[in-house]
């Protein structure tokens, strides 16, 4: 959509074809965070940032994995992107206060972080189109309209004064809006929202239920799109942004690591690498095809739960098959997958792992989506996701893990919060681990003791948000073929082109962020090339 806004403001005649019968995608299904160093946003929340700090941690977390130029091209032109689309959508974006970088503590990294969010949308704006809109990952309660700034606070509404003061913040929104009739969208419905609205007032079309079949070519130039009801001529380019390939299993195995499954993701359902297998068909390149934007998972009967705070937070500790800590549990998801795959061998599997919590930390805490002291559904329990037991011991062996690997696991966690260092995996020593974790527990808002029962051992697979490999790229988003040229034509933003953070994650935002860039730089060259064209007529 970003692509499509910029083309139309650069005076293009521009379609945008979609493949499923809703708009939105991954991104409305989202948290809908932005990272884009150095935006306007940040600048108005006396945010400190500059171009060389952001340089220097992205040189420092990505390394020479992604071309300098490229992650250069992404960092000078962000902020411009940012801008325009404020300019011209109904959106406004705000600071999500500390929601720290992923490594706060690298060179130029920030612990306040640099992720923004869109601030609550009125869904009147979207007119006919909110019928057409991707419903969300998970609903809020009662149609709360809740933000990420919300989220972290909430999760902490039975243990700390700011999370009762989120949560009635959060119901008099909802209840101001139902005074007024209005609906309020928030993370990334919100942010597809109001750029769907941008893309109604620059007269862009939209067209649903449109899958891309194939790409037309003519003499080695991509010309258009083909779809079931004809070729879509795009004479001056066309950008391929059709999302990863995290739904095709025959793509995961023959590109990523076993065990993987496409049952594992929260990716949208229409994310099938439709876009990238057309660009192989035309001889692109492809690049880090065996990554994703990995996160611990869990396998609840409706479907995977990617976790966030509910690994970080004091009072569990997650294991492999030998009842043994493996990670740092609260470091970044992507993070804490790469370390399930590093270590999963036939001897000692982390796939699946379990997450290992006692009932102090039910008691305090929201997990799954439940609240605190809330019972956990009897399905999860028939379905294999959870285990429960009276003793550690009991509970090792319904999940057919060494008893005393795992009793002797919790009693040494368990000097570690009582001390608050983690002598092994450091867990609660960076910004970013705190973010989540519970500020009344002290000296470690990550660390607490699993001490009383009964005990949970929640199966933990790797899941993700959708893959991150995809079409090689340049500067302008153009694909590349393996010798370094160009395909004339095509174009690709987004999880369709290789990730611009490489093997890493730079922060709470890094997809969507470089998806909106590389979007409009897409575009930009396209109505350049056009002008060039048109000024030798």
């Amino acid at each position: 959509m970003t692509a499509a806004l910029a083309a139309a403001h650069r005076g293009l005649r521009t379609v945008l074809i979609e493949k499923a019968a809703t708009f939105g995608g991954s991104t409305a299904r989202s948290g809908g965070g932005v990272w884009i160093p150095n935006n306007s946003a940040l600048r108005a929340a006396g945010v400190p940032d500059s171009p060389e700090q952001a340089a220097a941690y992205l040189d420092h977390i990505v390394g020479d994995v992604v071309p300098a130029e490229r992650r250069k091209a992404f960092l000078d032109n962000g902020p411009a992107v940012v801008d325009f689309v404020l300019a011209n959508t109904p959106l406004d974006l705000a600071w999500v206060p500390d929601y720290a970088d992923y490594y706060p503590e690298a060179p130029g990294g920030l612990p306040g972080g640099r992720s923004v969010e869109p601030k609550p949308l009125d869904a009147r704006l979207l007119g006919a189109d909110r019928a057409d809109l991707t419903p969300p990952y998970l609903k809020a309660p009662t149609g709360m309209a809740i933000t990420q700034a919300d989220y972290r606070w909430m999760n902490l509404m039975a243990r700390h004064p700011r999370g009762l003061l989120r949560a009635g913040r959060v119901a008099g929104r909802r209840a101001l809006s139902l005074l007024r009739r209005r609906e309020m969208l928030t993370m990334g419905q919100a942010l597809t929202a109001g750029l769907r609205v941008g893309l109604t007032r620059a007269g862009v079309e939209v067209r649903l239920s449109t899958p891309m079949l194939d790409l037309s070519t003519a003499d080695g130039r991509v010309l258009g799109v083909v779809t079931e009801g004809g070729i879509l001529e795009a004479r001056l380019g066309v950008v391929v942004t059709s999302g990863g390939f995290e739904r095709n299993e025959r793509m995961r195995k023959e590109y990523q690591r076993e065990p993987i499954t496409a049952d594992w993701t929260v990716g949208a359902p229409e994310n099938t690498g439709d876009g990238i297998e057309a660009g192989l068909r035309l001889g692109a390149a492809v690049e880090l095809m065996d990554d994703a934007w990995w996160g611990p998972s869990i396998e609840l009967p409706r479907g995977p739960y990617f976790c966030l705070a509910e690994r970080t937070l004091p009072g569990c500790v997650m294991v492999n098959q030998a009842g043994e800590r493996f990670v740092n549990e609260a470091s970044p998801y992507v993070d804490a997958v790469h370390a399930m795959y590093d270590g999963h061998t036939d001897d000692k599997p982390h796939i699946p792992a379990w997450l290992i919590l006692d009932q102090r930390y039910r008691n305090r805490y929201v997990f799954a989506g439940l609240g605190p002291r809330q019972p956990l559904p009897g399905r999860w329990f028939k379905s294999g996701a959870v285990y429960k037991a009276s003793t550690l011991a009991d509970l090792a062996n319904r999940i057919d893990v060494p008893a005393d690997a795992l009793v002797s696991t919790v009693e040494r966690f368990n000097g570690f919060a009582r001390s608050g260092r983690d002598e092994d995996f450091h867990r609660g020593e960076s910004a970013y681990d705190r973010y989540y974790g519970d500020p009344r527990v002290k000296p470690n808002p990550c660390l607490g003791e699993l001490g009383k029962p009964p005990f949970y051992a929640v199966r933990i697979v790797p899941g993700d948000l959708g893959t991150k490999g995809g079409l090689r790229t340049d500067t302008r988003a153009r694909v590349l073929r393996g010798d370094g040229t160009h395909i004339p034509g095509l174009y690709a933003a987004g999880n369709a082109s290789a990730a611009v953070m490489g093997h890493t994650y730079a922060g709470p935002g890094a997809t969507l962020g470089p998806a909106m860039v590389f979007g409009y730089l897409a575009a930009q060259d396209i109505a350049t090339q056009a002008s060039v064209q048109q000024s030798y007529k």
